[in-house]
């Protein structure tokens, strides 16, 4: 590096010039004062440290750095070597499998990895908590009392900072060899810190959820205070929207710690090893004297299929993360900020495919994942709550690059009729693309709400009322493309013309309508049909009738009368998507104000 200075400058002066850059810059240095040849030249100190400097460290940090790799060896030997009988990780060897980057554990850039911790842990609070109640270098524990059994380290939760994937998130997870990962004053002040620091800087949260929930001779100093575990919920609440909050399940979370998953926006389950229930199956036979198994009562299928509270299920603790994996890349670190955005690829079938693959007759069956497969990047669809409300698949896929939230119905299953179940997971998708900058691609292909005792009882016309009040209150950019049939109230609720879509598209195939041909035809004309005699004559007639109400609802009379903005020819669906999308990225919206809704 050559560095000038003015040609007054004595030789001192270069010199020291020189010295200064050289060390603060770490390169050589040539200083000129006004002639052809250096006046002072540098070159950087080989150590940043003197070489007669023979200090080191002392028994005290060698003390203490034994007293780390005590905590970090988890609780009671017995109950460590319980866990490959459970098919579980030990939590920090799970803490391994996420975070480590695969260098051993010699990196330099968390400030752990030398005693022993993932490379990719940054940092980890709270190592020490609740270390006066068992470890031996305590003065406050009798030599007596220091025994395996009552090994408590980091009061069985962990806290931290940690890269995963390229992104910087905080995470907590329980170690279950600590009292069934069983909750404690400490333990609750330290998730309770990790969520409020989540809040103030803006950064994904993961919870690695093993916990029996909280300790019952121990509830005193946690569960009612303000500062208890009661608060996690009311932390939970306000991070939801905030920063992304995901939640994996390795074990039986019972209680309080059921909430958690619950709570989070993506609850990841693990097959035959996750559950969770607002009781065990010991207390439920207690109180209701229902004997049942902890998978039947709470398991990963049950919460998949039934309750829809699950939205991945894992084959083991490897696949969970790479569910996460996959998920985090739709996400952006918090609210405000546009999900990232990937490489374009092309998709994995060509769109030329769609016009054959759509059924002309509205009430034939097919497969939207198929529809997906040709408008989206190839290995970019991923579905989420696949085994609940099926009537509707709710994923997030890429459109040229650009993450999307798609609400698709499934003419597969029942016609694509919706149904009390899909509709809440449809709200509660479009509730979290919003929250999150991710735009909606809405695929109508539905009969519309579905009718009967059945559903009433099922609260259709509440859950329905949910389902189209999370696309009227949706700001992000909406594209609704109308596939087939848009019937009933159906396309209020998937984004229909009333509903402020950036755009509404039909293929050739689309209908919109107040209900389909072979049901208007029998509301109105009924009686007049069965007046004739002639049963040839009666099936002719009602064609003739359902051919002219078809022509009232199919698209090219809707895009005559401008309800709809344009038909797109079948293959041009993906091109005509990306550009929309692209055009529309930074379209301002805004809801009336108010302080919230009264829709929950």
């Amino acid at each position: 590096m050559k560095v000038r200075i003015g040609g007054d400058a004595s030789a001192d002066e270069a010199s020291a010039i020189a010295g200064a850059l050289a060390r603060h810059l770490d390169t050589s240095v040539e200083v000129y004062a006004g002639g052809d040849s250096p006046a002072a030249t540098a070159d950087p100190p080989e150590t940043a440290y003197p070489l007669d400097d023979e200090l080191g460290p002392t028994d005290r940090e060698a003390k203490l750095r034994e007293e780390i790799a005590d905590i970090l060896e988890g609780g009671p030997e017995k109950y460590r070597n319980r866990l490959s009988e459970q098919g579980k990780l030990f939590v920090r060897d799970r803490l391994d499998l996420w975070f480590d980057d695969g260098d051993g554990g010699d990196s330099t850039d968390g400030v752990a990895s030398a005693d022993g911790e993932a490379s990719g842990v940054l940092f980890e609070d709270g190592k020490f908590a609740n270390f006066d109640s068992w470890h031996p270098d305590s003065p406050e524990v009798d030599a007596e009392e220091a025994t395996d059994g009552n090994r408590l380290p980091a009061d069985g939760l962990i806290t931290g900072a940690a890269e995963f994937e390229g992104r910087k998130l905080h995470f907590m997870a329980n170690d279950f060899t600590v009292k069934a990962g069983s909750m404690a004053r400490r333990g609750v002040e330290k998730f309770l810190r990790m969520q409020q620091r989540a809040l103030k800087n803006g950064r994904p949260v993961l919870y690695l959820m093993d916990s029996s929930g909280g300790r019952i001779d121990q509830q005193t100093g946690f569960f009612a205070n303000r500062e208890g575990i009661g608060k996690y919920y009311y932390n939970h609440s306000m991070l939801s929207g905030r920063v992304p909050q995901i939640c994996v399940l390795y074990g039986p979370c019972i209680a309080g710690a059921a909430y958690t998953p619950v709570f989070a926006d993506f609850t990841v389950m693990v097959e035959g090893m996750s559950a969770m229930a607002i009781a065990s199956p010991r207390m439920v036979e207690m109180v209701t004297g229902e004997k049942i198994e902890m998978q039947d009562l709470g398991g990963a299928r049950m919460h998949a299929e039934e309750s829809g509270s699950a939205d991945l299920v894992a084959r083991d603790e490897e696949h969970a993360r790479e569910l996460v994996a996959d998920l985090i890349t739709y996400l952006p670190d918090k609210a405000g900020e546009k999900p990232p955005r990937a490489e374009t690829v092309p998709p994995k079938y060509s769109p030329d495919g769609i016009d054959e693959l759509i059924p002309e007759s509205p009430n034939r069956p097919y497969d939207v994942r198929d529809l997906l497969d040709r408008v989206a990047d190839a290995e970019s669809v991923f579905e989420l709550k696949s085994d609940y409300g099926t009537e509707i698949v709710t994923a997030f896929a890429r459109i040229d690059g650009r993450p999307v939230g798609v609400v698709a119905n499934q003419p597969a299953q029942r016609s694509g009729a919706i149904f009390p179940d899909a509709a809440e997971k449809a709200a509660e998708f479009i509730w979290t693309c919003d929250a999150y900058e991710i735009p909606l691609l809405y695929l109508c292909d539905t009969p519309g709400f579905m009718a009967g005792s059945q559903v009433e009882r099922d609260a259709i016309l509440e859950k329905g009322k949910k389902f189209i009040y999370a696309t009227s209150s949706a700001t992000v950019p909406k594209q609704t493309v109308v596939v087939r049939k848009a019937y009933g109230a159906g396309i209020y609720a998937m984004g229909g013309p009333a509903y402020d879509p950036e755009s509404i598209i039909a293929l050739p195939s689309g209908e919109i309508g107040i209900m389909g041909p072979e049901a208007a035809i029998n509301a109105v004309y009924a009686n007049k049909l069965n007046e004739i005699d002639d049963p040839e004559e009666r099936r002719k007639r009602e064609a003739e009738l359902r051919a002219e109400y078809r022509e009232d609802i199919d698209a090219h009379r809707m895009a005559s009368e401008v309800v709809i903005d344009d038909i797109v020819p079948p293959s041009d669906l993906r091109a005509e998507l990306a550009g929309r999308f692209a055009f529309y990225e930074t379209v301002e919206k805004s809801l009336p104000e108010k302080k919230h809704g009264t829709v929950l």
